[in-house]
């Protein structure tokens, strides 16, 4: 971890709690993390543990119920609706496990669809999604469907998308769940290489041989920090 650099996340004192009927259910207790410009952290845990929480809190899904979030300098805890949509279309691109993809949408126009926000034109838009589905080596399937693709194809897509507005984090939820062996290894080499192309990735997996494909992993039990380590063999690997 970089203790000199500003960190792109900065969390402090962060809570969730859910009212349950009458009962209060604290599903994010008290948080503490910085992760850094180009780091590749791994969130773990037991179901029940706050890790989803976490997740919904830093892409901005939702709001926290204490603490503060600061996201690229900006205190984002406290921005209404329609200030965390903004966020969310900027600066936080997702993957998630289901891919969202628009079933009569080409891969091409799924791509493009965040630019539509953008302000930018239809070609600006095209050249861009052509670019970053280039770039996860899709750039020979831009006018097939999700249903001409294979599940990892999708994947690359919904990666793809992710990219488009060049955020400046990458919150992947679980996005190896609907694949098979070889295809999650396939897809967790893209995210290694858009680590190493600079992007920062903040990935959430509750399987340990996925996990491994980052360098930090922070675990969580009961909706705290249990561990915040460095993945060493990993890290070893990177440096030389």
């Amino acid at each position: 971890m970089n203790t000199e650099a500003t960190p792109v996340i900065s969390i402090r004192d962060l809570g969730k709690t859910y009212q349950m009927g009458t009962t209060q259910v604290h599903a994010l207790q008290t948080v503490d993390i910085d992760i850094f410009q180009n780091e590749f952290v791994a969130l773990m845990g037991p179901s029940g543990s706050g890790k989803s929480t976490l997740m919904n809190l830093l892409g901005c899904l939702d709001t926290p119920t204490k603490g503060d979030y600061v996201l690229s300098g900006e205190n984002v805890s406290e921005l209404d609706d329609g200030e965390l949509a903004t966020i969310r279309n900027k600066r936080i691109g997702f993957v998630f496990q289901t891919f969202n993809l628009l079933p009569r949408l080409s891969s091409l126009d799924n791509v493009a669809l965040p630019l539509v926000y953008a302000g930018l034109t239809k070609k600006e838009r095209d050249d861009k999604a052509q670019s970053v589905l280039e770039r996860v080596g899709l750039g020979d399937r831009v006018d097939h469907k999700p249903n001409e693709l294979s599940g990892g194809q999708r994947q690359r897509v919904a990666i793809a998308r992710a990219l488009v507005n060049d955020p400046a984090i990458i919150l992947a939820d679980e996005p190896t769940g609907n694949l098979d062996s070889k295809t999650s290894y396939e897809i967790m080499g893209i995210f290694e290489q858009l680590h190493r192309e600079g992007n920062t990735i903040i990935l959430v997996t509750h399987e340990p041989d996925i996990a491994e494909h980052a360098h930090r992993i922070v675990r969580l039990r009961d909706g705290l920090i249990e561990s915040d380590l460095k993945n060493e063999p990993v890290s070893r690997v990177q440096e030389v």
